[in-house]
Order: C-alpha cells, then structure tokens, then sequence
C-alpha cells in the first residue's frame, strides 16, 4: 500500500490492517544489542521496527492511526523517517509537502543517509537502557530526529542552498531544542542523549560513535572568525553540562565530565573534569582508560573512592 498524503491522519476509529498470524514481535524478541554489521542493516532495523509498531498498535489501539500513518503505511525506513520528520518540523508558512520532497530526494540521492541513521539507531538502542525499541527511538527520540535533520540540513548547505538550510536549522531548534548550525560536520553512531540544550557551532567537528549529553556547548571562544569549534574525536562521551570553547581537540576514546569546561586540547583516552577542567592523573602523566566511553557510557570510571581521587 502506497505511503499516506503528507498530513494525513487516519480518522478515530479506524485501525491498521491486522498483520498476518504468527508476526507478532513479542517483547523478549526485541534485541538488546545490534546485530552483525552487513549490507543488510537498514532493511533488518526496520523490519523491526514494523513488528514493533504492529506489536504496539495491538496492545495500545489509541496509537493505532498514528503508527499507521508513520510508520505502518511505508514500504521502507528512509520514507517513514522522511514523512516523519516533515510531520514535526512543518509550519504553518512551512508545509510538511514541501519538507517531505526535501527530505525524500535526498534520501533517495544519498544512501549515506541511510547507513548513518541505521547506526545511529543502533546506537541508540545499544546504548541507552531507558531506549525499549527501535521504534520508540525513530518516533521519540528528539535528539535521534534532531541529528537526522541536520544531516540533511548539511547537504544543503553544501549545496549553497544556504537560506533553506538555515530555515530548517531554525525549525529543529524551535522543536527538539537542539541548535547544530547546518556546516557543522557530524559522523555516524551518534547519541544524543535527552539532547535538551545541546549546541553545536559553525566550523565544529564530531567523529563517530560519539555520545553526546544534553546541555552540552562546541562553542567559539568570542567572535573569531574561521576554524573556530571543538573538533571531537571517535568513542568520546560528553557529560551533561560539559562545555568545549574554540579550536580545540577532544582525542578519541576521550571522556568529559559534567559540567567541565575545557578550553585547551584534551589527550586520548583520557578523562577532563571540572571548571577550568583538568586532566585526571595529571597533566605530565594522565591516567587513560581502557574502555571507548562514547560506547560504554561509563561515566565514573575515573573514580575509585570519592574521597582521593586526583585531578
């Protein structure tokens, strides 16, 4: 069955069509890790994502018209993601018409946008305990959505369609209260976790398998022209609060406490607290760790006993 018109809701009352026996996705079915890395990621994740929906569509009928109309009604996961995403970032001078074309062509003209929502799905599903299905990330998770946008947001200032892509920049702050300017380069794996608040400036860098909490700055120091962000290696993790001001680097497998604010270049591997921020272990010798902290999420590591431990 061919995808809703943009904006179409089904009428109260009428109910998805029943999927066929024996295609229920019980809740022990739903992987708590992601599967092999192959050509075949996309179209596995959104299988589960429609037994999901179906699953869910059953249990809970009030969310039957609305997972039919996101999720159910589409043949893949470019397109449910697409329609969407038009569906939350449309206006009233905005049309989600308009912004679903965008996003479609797109999609459709670069498969990487694909490949990186998938791993930022897994992402998501793997590393955040609170995440109970693929579905709920794709159709709650702000800061999921957010980073899509933005992707797309990217390509279209790479293609000097700069009034559009600010626009839209605009759009995804008002509704996920995540501001990523549309240059900003952003790799794959990525979490944004709660996403509330986070920043991300001009000329700012982040790797991948990156994990990134809420209230987080990749600032500029003042009003410097150019180079002027944070560049953020691979596996980093990010505490809440945590700001990073001007060219600086954050090495990979880096850690951030909460509420650090780091001005100067962070060593891999190793863990920066406090306000100025230092080097756990010290600036001559720092501790490192073993673990890559953007995929294990561990966020006091560093900490054997909270009464010496050295910064």
């Amino acid at each position: 069955m061919p995808p809703p018109p943009v904006g179409h809701q089904l009428s109260a009352g009428v109910a998805p069509p029943s999927p066929p026996a024996g295609n229920q996705l019980s809740p022990d079915a739903v992987p708590t890790v992601p599967p092999p890395e192959s050509e075949e990621d996309e179209l596995w994740v959104w299988n589960q994502i429609k037994a999901e929906a179906r699953r869910d569509a059953e249990s809970e009928p009030a969310l039957a018209s609305y997972l039919y109309a996101t999720v159910l009604s589409h043949p893949s996961l470019p397109r449910s993601l697409s329609f969407h995403l038009a569906n939350k970032l449309s206006s009233s001078t905005l049309l989600s018409t308009l912004l679903y074309d965008i996003f479609l062509q797109l999609f459709s003209t670069h498969p990487n946008l694909g490949a990186a929502a998938v791993a930022d799905m897994l992402a998501v599903r793997h590393r955040d305990p609170a995440c109970e299905s693929f579905s709920h990330c794709l159709l709650n998770y702000k800061g999921f959505l957010a980073v899509q946008a933005h992707r797309v947001s990217h390509i279209l200032w790479s293609q000097a369609r700069r009034p559009l892509a600010l626009a839209l920049q605009s759009r995804i702050s008002d509704v996920f209260a995540v501001d990523i300017h549309p240059a900003a380069r952003i790799g794959k794996g990525i979490l944004l976790d709660h996403a509330t608040g986070v920043v991300v400036g001009e000329t700012a860098v982040i790797g991948n398998n990156v994990s990134i909490l809420h209230h987080v700055t990749l600032g500029g120091t003042g009003k410097a022209i150019g180079d002027r962000h944070p560049k953020i290696g691979d596996g980093v993790l990010i505490g809440a609060g945590a700001t990073i001001l001007g060219n600086v680097r954050i090495g990979a497998g880096a850690k951030i406490g909460a509420g650090s604010l780091v001005l100067i270049d962070v060593p891999p591997r190793t863990t920066a607290v406090g306000n100025p921020a230092r080097l756990i272990g010290g600036k001559g010798c720092p501790s490192k760790h073993e673990d890559i902290p953007g995929e294990s999420m561990d966020h006091t590591s560093f900490i054997s006993q909270w009464s010496d431990y050295v910064i």
